[in-house]
């Protein structure tokens, strides 16, 4: 009869010590000679017709691995059933050599599925951004539009160089007395008080006349996207070719037509302040959902599993550098980095598993789990929002992991809806908020 014990090493860590009997394992190893002597062919031996003494000498190292897996996944999976355990990691398996006449022993350690149990769920308190719409933001978005749709034209002016003019610049950089790589350029034209060039750059031409030249020494900044150049001093010649003016449109009904054939500059104020509101009172939703998980989770601590937190937090870096490598930082800048991050990695992968354990559970017992209705509803609503066809939407989502991540997207709705509605919000302004978010940065 085949033994079976547990063990807990931790709350979360378990280990299975099982033995199997040597006439089971006898039995087992009879199978698998038998297996191979039908199916090999062994020279001087029809095929099937092979002794049984001359199959074990050459294949009894195979048969003693076959017969030692087929044993220990047989008996792994009906000990779990067993101890009624629910593995959440891969087991760890460790025996000894297999004998035909001797007991198997091995033994299996592995984690299992935290137990979620819930403390707080409904009235959690949390902040929310007061929602706020004045006239200074819609004025701001049209004179961006505005500079976005200026002319630019000949100076007629004889003076030096101020901010606001286009600026046109022969210039060649040196770092260390060494032409920088692609740090040159002949007739570039340039916005001074834009900010678009290395800091203290646009500066240096202020005050510059048509003809003239100079040499601009200032430094890269500290954050540069060039590893080997942050922070490192540079210098310019510059030769100021020429100057251009910019010349802004008359804020008008004309411009606004232009613009998006508006009937006049109110009914351009007013779109501009309806999707600002649209897409102000999606971020302040956003940033509740956020905010009332984190609560949640502070609320509702979860045992998070080792070896969740080791595929979470690797998948967190892997993104990080791959965004670190698409903004063209090198592998020394993003070790630097990954060090001085890894603790925020570490507290961002639990945080994650944990507010998915949480939302399993309440799904579970709120029974908000997504149905396949839900589901084509959520495709209907993406192929009206995009304007591709529902078929097609419905093909790219036929691919069971990607309905499944859905699934779950559509589940979390539910649950982040359901603790919006049962808890206690108190709206605060914009600058309270991030108050709150610098102390806990």
């Amino acid at each position: 009869m085949v033994k079976s014990n547990l063990e807990s090493i931790s709350p979360l860590e378990r280990k299975l010590n099982i033995e199997v009997p040597a006439s089971e394992v006898q039995a087992a190893f009879e199978r698998a000679i038998e297996g191979i002597q039908r199916h090999v062919a062994i020279k001087g031996f029809r095929k099937g017709k092979a002794p049984i003494s001359t199959v074990k000498s050459i294949y009894g190292d195979r048969v003693k691995q076959d017969v030692a897996q087929d044993i220990i996944q047989t008996h792994y999976a009906t000990a779990l059933k067993e101890h009624s355990l629910d593995p959440i990691s891969y087991p760890a398996i460790e025996f000894d050599a297999i004998e035909l006449d001797k007991n198997f022993a091995f033994t299996a350690e592995f984690e299992v599925r935290p137990e979620v149990k819930l403390k707080q769920v409904e009235g959690l308190q949390v902040k929310r951004e007061k929602f706020e719409v004045n006239d200074d933001l819609v004025n701001t978005t049209i004179e961006d539009i505005r500079k976005a749709r200026a002319e630019t034209g000949p100076m007629l002016e004889d003076r030096a160089a101020q901010n606001g003019d286009v600026a046109v610049i022969d210039f060649k950089g040196f770092v260390d007395g060494k032409e920088l790589d692609n740090g040159a350029a002949e007739g570039h034209e340039l916005e001074l008080g834009s900010n678009s060039f290395i800091p203290g750059f646009e500066e240096g031409i202020v005050g510059m006349r048509v003809g003239g030249n100079t040499r601009v020494k200032i430094a890269f900044p500290a954050q540069y996207h060039v590893a080997e150049l942050a922070g490192k001093p540079v210098e310019f010649d510059v030769v100021l070719k020429g100057l251009k003016k910019k010349t802004l449109p008359e804020l008008n009904d004309e411009f606004a037509k232009s613009v998006g054939n508006y009937e006049n500059m109110e009914a351009l104020k007013t779109a501009i302040r309806e999707d600002f509101e649209k897409r102000e009172s999606k971020r302040i939703a956003d940033d509740l959902k956020n905010r009332i998980m984190k609560v949640l989770v502070d609320r509702n601590p979860v045992e998070v599993p080792k070896a969740l937190l080791v595929d979470q937090k690797k998948a967190l870096v892997d993104d990080f550098k791959n965004r670190l490598q698409q903004q063209g930082m090198g592998d020394s800048q993003y070790d630097e980095y990954k060090d001085k991050w890894n603790a925020d990695f570490e507290q961002t992968a639990s945080y994650m598993i944990q507010s998915s354990f949480l939302v399993d559970k309440i799904a579970a017992d709120q029974s908000f789990r997504a149905t396949p209705a839900d589901v084509e509803a959520k495709l209907k609503e993406y192929a009206q929002q995009t304007g591709i066809e529902f078929a097609r939407i419905q093909e790219f989502y036929g691919d069971q992991d990607k309905k499944a991540r859905l699934a779950y997207q559509i589940t979390e709705e539910k649950v982040l809806d359901f603790l919006i509605s049962k808890a206690k919000i108190q709206d605060v302004s914009k600058e309270e908020i991030q108050k709150e978010d610098a102390k806990e940065a």
